[in-house]
C-alpha cells in the first residue's frame, strides 16, 4: 500500500503535492517522492523519510513547474533503500515519470522480457520499476512525436494484457500531461477532481478523495477498474476504458483499516462503512453470547474508535477512551522486525487504569494480523487491573498473506492461520474472542454502493482473483521472512536520490 498523487496546474504544483502527501502520509512512511515538470525539465527529489523530513525549503524551491506527480512509499518485501523511493524515471519514450500503488504478481517474469525483448535493464528491486518499463515499452510501438490520447490508451491496454496483480498509478510524460490508471479488478482506489481558478480548471488525480478535498478540488468521480484519465498540460481531459473485462474486485482492507474516515472510495464514505461494522459486531455480540457482561468498550486507537463507539452504542454500554496514543510512532505491523514491532506498542500505547480497574472489559481493535499488538494490549489491560479482557475484531480471521500491495505476512506469521477462534483467544491471553462474519463486513460496505458486488478478501478466504500458483507464494514468504527483511535493512544499499 502506498499514496499516489498526479496535478496538472495553471500555477506551480510542488506546494499542493507536498500538502497532498501530508494528508495521505498514512498510505506509506518509509519513503517519498516528488517529480515536477516546467514541460521542458523534469526537476525530482526522492528520499526514505516521512513527508516533512525529505522536502525541506532548498529542495522544494527547486521543484519548479505546474505539472507534477508524487508517492509515499510503503514497503512490502526487498529493499528499503532510497534507490527504491518513488516516483522512477525512464527516458525514452518521451520521459516518463511513474508512482505505483499496489503489487504486480508477475514482476520477475516481466523483467525478463523486458531484457529479452527491449534490453531495458531494472535497477531496483521494485516491481513499481517494471511496471514503468512495461507502460514505456508499450507506449513506444508508437512513433507519434508527441503523446496522444488514442497512443496512451492503446499503451495502457498493453499494461491490462501483461501485467498480473494490484496498481492504481500516476505518470507523468514530460511535455504532455498526467496519466492515471487502475487494474482490471480496481484492487487499489484512484480518483480524480476539478478546482476552478482565476486562470483555468486544475485537476488532480490521488489515491483517496480526501487529498482532494482539504485542498479545494471537487471530486468528479472515481477511476473505475480498467479504465485511464490522460489530463494533458494544458487541461483537456481523456478517459477511456482500456481493459477487456472489467470488474470491481476492490481491496475490502481499504474500507477496514488504511483509508483515512474522512475519504471516499469508490462512492463508500468510509466512515460510515466503518460505523455499520461496529453496529454489526454489536448484532453479533448479541446472536451469540445475548448473556454477556461486558463492562466497557475501549478501542485500540486510531482506526477502531468509529467501529468500537457504534457497537457501544448498540449494545448500550459505555464507551471510554483507555489507551493514549503517541502519535509519533509508525504503524507497528509495518515495521520490518518482530522484536522492533513488539518494542513499539509499549511505546505507542499507555492505558489509562481507571478505564480498566475492576472491569470486564471489551477491547475493539479493525483487525489482528501476527497478534503482537494484541497479545500486548491484552496484557497491558490486566496489568490496569481489569476484571476480565474480551477482544473484538472488526474484520474476520485473516488467515492468508496479502499479495496485492500489503504487507500481511507469510501465513506461518499470521495468528489465525490454521487457529480457531478459541485457540486465537488464548494466544493473545483474551477471556473470550469475537471475529465480525464476511458477510456482515461485505454488507458494512456494500449499503453504500450496490455496484460494489465482489471485493478482495484473499486475506481471508485465500481465494486471489488473479490466480497465483503455489510457487508465488513459497517465494513470497521467503522475501517477507522477517529475518531476511531485516538483513535487508542492515545492507548497505546505493544512494541514487538527490542529497541536500
Amino acid at each position: 500500500m502506498c499514496g499516489i498523487i498526479g496535478i496538472v496546474s495553471h500555477t506551480p504544483v510542488n506546494q499542493e503535492i507536498y500538502d497532498g502527501l501530508l494528508v495521505l502520509q498514512h498510505r506509506g512512511q518509509d519513503a517519498a517522492g516528488m517529480v515536477t515538470s516546467d514541460g521542458k525539465r523534469l526537476y525530482i527529489r526522492r528520499k526514505n523519510g516521512l513527508v516533512a523530513d525529505v522536502f525541506h525549503e532548498k529542495s522544494m524551491r527547486n521543484l519548479v513547474g505546474n505539472m507534477g506527480v508524487g508517492h509515499l512509499r510503503y514497503p512490502t518485501a526487498g529493499s528499503s533503500s532510497n534507490s527504491e523511493a518513488q516516483p522512477f524515471y525512464v527516458n525514452s519514450p518521451y520521459g516518463i515519470s511513474l508512482a505505483h500503488n499496489g503489487n504486480l504478481t508477475n514482476a520477475d517474469a516481466l523483467k525478463k522480457e523486458l531484457y529479452k525483448q527491449d534490453r531495458r535493464h531494472i535497477n531496483t528491486s521494485s516491481d513499481s520499476e517494471v511496471l514503468l518499463n512495461i507502460f514505456a515499452q508499450e507506449l513506444q510501438r508508437y512513433k507519434a512525436y508527441r503523446a496522444h490520447p488514442e497512443e496512451i490508451f492503446a499503451a495502457v491496454s498493453g499494461v491490462h494484457k501483461r501485467c498480473i496483480g494490484a496498481y492504481a498509478v500516476v505518470a507523468m510524460i514530460t511535455r504532455d500531461g498526467i496519466v492515471g490508471f487502475r487494474d482490471p479488478n480496481g484492487i487499489r482506489p484512484l480518483v480524480y477532481g476539478k478546482r476552478e481558478t482565476e486562470l483555468g480548471t486544475d485537476y488532480m488525480i490521488a489515491s483517496e478523495s480526501v487529498a482532494l478535498v482539504t485542498q479545494g478540488y471537487k471530486i468528479i468521480r472515481d477511476i473505475k477498474p480498467g479504465e485511464a484519465i490522460f489530463i494533458t498540460n494544458d487541461g483537456k481531459v481523456h478517459t477511456k476504458q482500456c481493459a477487456d473485462n472489467p470488474r470491481y474486485n476492490s481491496c475490502i482492507f481499504e474500507y477496514v483499516y488504511f483509508a483515512r474516515p474522512d475519504s471516499i472510495i469508490d462512492n463508500v464514505f468510509v466512515h460510515k462503512a466503518r460505523m455499520r461494522m461496529g453496529h454489526n459486531l454489536a448484532e453479533k455480540v448479541k446472536r451469540v453470547w445475548s448473556d454477556h457482561d461486558i463492562d466497557v468498550v475501549i478501542p485500540i486507537p486510531d482506526t477502531s474508535r468509529t467501529s468500537a463507539l457504534e457497537m457501544a452504542i448498540a449494545l448500550g454500554v459505555p464507551y471510554r477512551e483507555g489507551y493514549i496514543k503517541n502519535r509519533y510512532i509508525a504503524r507497528t505491523f509495518i515495521m520490518p522486525g518482530q522484536k522492533q514491532r513488539k518494542k513499539s506498542v509499549r511505546r505507542k500505547l499507555n492505558p489509562l487504569d481507571i478505564e480498566f480497574k475492576g472491569k470486564n472489559v471489551m477491547l475493539v481493535d479493525d483487525s489482528i494480523v501476527r497478534g503482537t499488538t494484541s497479545r500486548e494490549i491484552v496484557q497491558m489491560a490486566r496489568d490496569s487491573g481489569a476484571n476480565k479482557v474480551y477482544f473484538a475484531s472488526a474484520s474476520p480471521a485473516i488467515r492468508y498473506p496479502n499479495i496485492y500491495g500489503i504487507d500481511m505476512p507469510a501465513a506461518n506469521e499470521l495468528i489465525a492461520h490454521n487457529r480457531s477462534e478459541e485457540e486465537v483467544a488464548k494466544e493473545i491471553g483474551a477471556d473470550r474472542l469475537i471475529y465480525q462474519d464476511i458477510q456482515d463486513l461485505l454488507d458494512s460496505i456494500t449499503v453504500g454502493n450496490a455496484d460494489l458486488k465482489q471485493f478482495d478478501c484473499s486475506v481471508f478466504d485465500g481465494s486471489y482473483i488473479t490466480g497465483e500458483e503455489e510457487s508465488y507464494f513459497t517465494e513470497l514468504e521467503a522475501r517477507r521472512n522477517d529475518i531476511k527483511k531485516q538483513k535487508n535493512e542492515d545492507m548497505v544499499a546505493i544512494d541514487m536520490s538527490d542529497s541536500d
